[in-house]
C-alpha cells in the first residue's frame, strides 16, 4: 500500500487520487497503463504525459507504477530518476 503523508478528510479509497495534476493523471490511470503494457516510467510518461511538466509528481508516480508492476507480477523498473530544476 502506498502511504500518503497528508490528512484527507472524507477520502474514500475507492476514489481516484490525482498523482500528476499538470496532466490530470490519476493512480488508476497509472494502473491501467500497466495493465495495457507500460513497464517503465519512460513508457508511462509517453502514454500519459505524467512527469513531463513540473516534475513534482515523479516520486509518487514512480511509487504507484512500481506497486502496479509488482501487483501485475512484472519486475519494477530499475532506472534511477532524479528531478533537477533548471530554474
Amino acid at each position: 500500500m502506498i502511504q500518503v503523508n497528508c490528512c484527507l478528510i472524507g477520502f474514500d479509497e475507492t476514489q481516484d487520487m490525482y498523482i500528476c495534476i499538470c496532466q490530470a493523471v490519476s493512480d488508476s490511470a497509472i494502473r491501467k497503463a500497466v495493465d495495457e503494457g507500460v513497464r517503465s516510467f519512460r513508457d508511462l510518461s509517453e502514454v500519459t504525459g505524467c512527469g513531463t511538466q513540473c516534475g513534482s509528481c515523479v516520486k509518487m508516480a514512480r511509487e504507484v507504477l512500481d506497486k502496479a508492476l509488482e501487483d501485475a507480477g512484472s519486475p519494477k523498473s530499475t532506472v534511477q530518476l532524479e528531478v533537477v530544476s533548471s530554474g
